[in-house]
């Protein structure tokens, strides 16, 4: 069947299930089940005969916010959290996977781009962090602790005030991609450079293990989330400018709800990062290697499983699912 006969033959009933996400006609969860399997096989269907086309990226959207109305209104979920975060973020995050990689992308470029000025201008470097820090900093490195700035205040002092930033932060990254993401490319860029200076500055005055060993046991989980929270402004960004075959309002509130989604889902990481910072990493140059690369790669890998790995199996699954249904 050619992709224009396909489209006509079908259409009506496509309009129906975006009438039943999105308009206000309303349906049980039962009757969306069997929209969705209907939605599935055209979807299927399209994706062998139509790989590249945009009827198989329009199907695939409706498809996941189908999933998403039916499992949010079940009967048997249990816990409204836990559902959240073991069955909607992942599936959103896979659905806008490619954003991820944009954002983890555009971040290794910009910290690239501050490793290479802070090796090509001497005074890059206190540009970027300014003197006063810059100063703290190799005077703490002269006493044999490269990271004490991080023991300064008491332990929940510190971790009270470093989260509450660090969430700050996070809603600005997110929030900023209403300017058509400019704002969060901005925040991105600005936080990446900071960054790759910051880490330069320890490996020319050759305290790069010591700082990393340091400093990454909450920055894993800080600056992975940083990175999903630009992606989350990406995509709130990528609503208005890209509506794809829904209008421009409706295509902004679905944005805006799934980046949303996103963007609440790094909250607990954040804390996490806050507490560690707080607790853990002020004691880091009295530790053994093995405990510091231990947690760093512990907290790296549970939130690059959460992120990367983890939506594709929840996907999966979820395939599974409707292979039996059918």
């Amino acid at each position: 069947m050619r992709e224009v006969a396909f489209i006509k033959q079908n259409k009506e009933k496509w309009l129906e299930f975006e009438q039943a996400i999105f308009g206000k006609a309303k349906k049980n969860p039962d009757d969306l089940a069997s929209l969705y399997i209907q939605l599935v096989n055209d979807l299927s269907y399209a994706q062998t005969y139509y790989p590249k086309s945009k009827t198989v990226t329009y199907l695939n959207h409706l498809a996941a916010i189908t999933y998403q109305k039916i499992y949010k209104t079940k009967r048997e979920d249990t816990n409204r959290i836990v559902h959240y975060f073991k069955t909607e973020v992942p599936l959103i995050m896979y659905e806008y996977r490619r954003y991820v990689l944009y954002a983890f992308l555009l971040f290794f470029t910009f910290v690239g781009l501050g490793v290479l000025s802070s090796t090509k201008d001497d005074t890059f470097i206190r540009l970027i962090l300014g003197d006063g820090y810059v100063n703290m900093t190799l005077e703490n490195i002269k006493e044999g602790n490269p990271v004490a700035v991080y023991k300064s205040g008491s332990n929940w002092g510190s971790a009270i005030g470093i989260t509450l930033n660090n969430l700050r932060v996070g809603a600005i990254m997110f929030t900023t991609g209403l300017l058509a993401g400019l704002g969060t490319f901005y925040c991105l860029f600005q936080n990446s450079v900071m960054l790759g200076a910051f880490q330069y500055m320890f490996y020319e005055q050759k305290v790069f293990w010591a700082s990393v060993r340091g400093i990454w046991i909450h920055g894993a989980m800080e600056i992975f989330g940083m990175v999903i929270e630009a992606a989350a402004g990406f995509i709130l960004g990528a609503s208005i400018l890209f509506p794809k075959t829904f209008s421009r309002l409706t295509s902004f509130k679905t944005g805006f709800r799934n980046s949303l989604k996103i963007w609440f889902s790094t909250i607990p990481f954040t804390i996490a990062a806050g507490m560690l910072e707080g607790f853990i990493t002020r004691y880091s140059i009295d530790m053994p290697n093995w405990l510091s690369v231990f947690i760093i790669l512990s907290t790296l890998s549970i939130i690059s499983w959460y992120y990367l790995v983890y939506p594709f199996q929840v996907n999966r699954k979820l395939k599974k699912l409707s292979a039996a249904a059918l």
